[in-house]
């Protein structure tokens, strides 16, 4: 029960704290470097044995409250969210120390090295060389060292789930500063484009990818982490209204990978349980699409039927789109070609953006991961991907008690697939995937014999 109280409180908690932002927009700062303090202390001063799960907290945390500190101008810079994560696992690593079978994510990062030099030759005169490579690879460097730090990393089940609900705490708080900011939609929808206003005065895309992120952890806490009703009243509750303002986003990608996300987990969990556990899965699922059914039409309501339109790919008028991929398709092909016209080292980091500004007059921002990687990497971008796609495999292979594994991979791969690194949960995740999830054993109660009488 104290339990229960706990985590309420702290949704109590977080959802308040939105909602003071919002009126008073200068607090972000503050509750950053609070933020910021409390895990340095808590890292610091933890126990040896406890430090890697302070440090995975203090990541998880940053990282789900890494675009609203960038909507509300909280962090001291818009990277901070990934700053603060590779600074955290820098900190663990010069107290825990790093497990040397992850020696193929240093190959990784000493693979995005040559990129700076071709870089240094290949770009525009009127760009700026520092702050571009340190936008295009502070995301990979973070992969990189995440995954170093948390590769064979032990965690206990509950542990991992304490994990994402740290990163779930801040996303509440961005939910109810969105929610705050624009709480009737019906006047601001007026298209099937991607709305800035119904994602609080930020990138619709980055926000449906945060609020996406919770909707998978609210997902998973309902079936695993709602012992009690009022648990599974809240969470869903918290899901329905999650879900609601990541759909009129009116940005596809968070909400895809967010849902696919679930399904994996569920299929991994459903396929692991035990029969007397299937059966409550799949009651619970029955309401959990209930859920989701709800936030669907409250959503479809206040778009006035534009929701429909947008994931049909139809226009305002109810016309099709030639372009399922808004244009993103070009920018895939237009990478493409500067790996195939430079397939040993690259076009160089950031040169993909910077010869979109020569040739177009405007710097769109790759969405696509793997299409970058080739192309401002070359060759080397080859084995960066076989790494990155193969070594979690291989160590899957020898460990397969983290039901996570799968829904945290197909989160990372979705991820920077419709929205490349801009953000550090991607990256972090990733290293997620990487940790040696153990289950607790339930201790084991003897009945004491009575001696017999002689």
């Amino acid at each position: 029960m104290k339990t229960n109280i706990t985590y309420i409180s702290a949704i109590g908690f977080h959802a308040a704290l939105g909602i003071l932002i919002y009126y008073n927009e200068s607090i972000a700062k503050l509750y950053f470097f609070v933020a910021l303090f409390y895990f340095l202390h808590q890292i610091i001063s933890a126990a040896d044995s406890v430090r890697n799960y302070e440090v995975l907290k203090a990541c998880a945390y940053f990282v789900g409250a890494e675009v609203f500190f960038r909507a509300t101008n909280g962090a001291i810079s818009y990277e901070a969210g990934k700053y603060m994560v590779i600074l955290f696992v820098l900190m663990g690593m010069f107290y825990q120390g790093l497990s040397g079978k992850g020696y193929p994510y240093f190959i990784y990062l000493m693979l995005l090295v040559p990129s700076i030099f071709v870089a240094s030759t290949t770009l525009s005169f009127d760009a700026n060389f520092r702050t571009n490579i340190a936008f295009v690879l502070s995301g990979p460097l973070c992969l990189g060292l995440s995954a170093l730090f948390c590769y064979d990393k032990k965690v206990s089940f509950k542990q991992m789930s304490q994990i994402l609900l740290f990163m779930l705490l801040p996303i509440i708080t961005h939910t109810a500063y969105v929610y705050f900011y624009a709480p009737d939609l019906k006047d601001l929808i007026t298209g099937t484009g991607s709305n800035r206003s119904a994602a609080g005065g930020f990138g619709a895309n980055q926000v449906a990818s945060a609020l996406g992120l919770g909707m998978f952890i609210l997902g998973v806490r309902i079936f695993i982490n709602s012992p009690t009703l009022i648990l599974k009243l809240l969470n869903m509750s918290l899901l329905i209204v999650m879900s609601y303002r990541a759909v009129v986003t009116f940005s596809r990608g968070g909400v895809i990978t967010g849902l696919l996300c679930i399904s994996v987990f569920l299929l991994m969990y459903f396929i692991r349980a035990k029969p007397k556990a299937r059966t409550k899965v799949i009651s619970m699922f029955v309401l959990f699409l209930g859920a989701l059914a709800v936030a669907w039409t409250i959503s479809s309501n206040q778009s006035s039927g534009m929701l429909e339109k947008r994931y049909a790919n139809e226009n305002a008028s109810g016309v099709a789109k030639d372009d399922v991929t808004t244009g993103r398709g070009d920018l895939f092909m237009g990478e493409l070609d500067g790996f195939i016209r430079n397939p040993f080292l690259g076009i160089g980091s950031s040169r993909a953006k910077d010869r979109r500004i020569e040739e177009e007059g405007q710097g769109i921002t790759s969405h696509n991961e793997i299409s970058r990687t080739l192309a401002e990497h070359g060759f080397l971008g080859v084995i960066i991907l076989l790494i990155l796609i193969f070594k979690p495999l291989d160590l899957r292979s020898g460990n397969r008690q983290n039901y996570y594994f799968y829904a945290l991979l197909a989160f990372w791969f979705a991820t920077i697939n419709h929205s490349s690194m801009r953000i550090a949960s991607p990256a972090f995740i990733y290293g997620l995937a990487l940790l040696n999830v153990t289950h607790e054993k339930r201790p084991l109660h003897r009945k004491q014999l009575k001696p017999s009488a002689e």
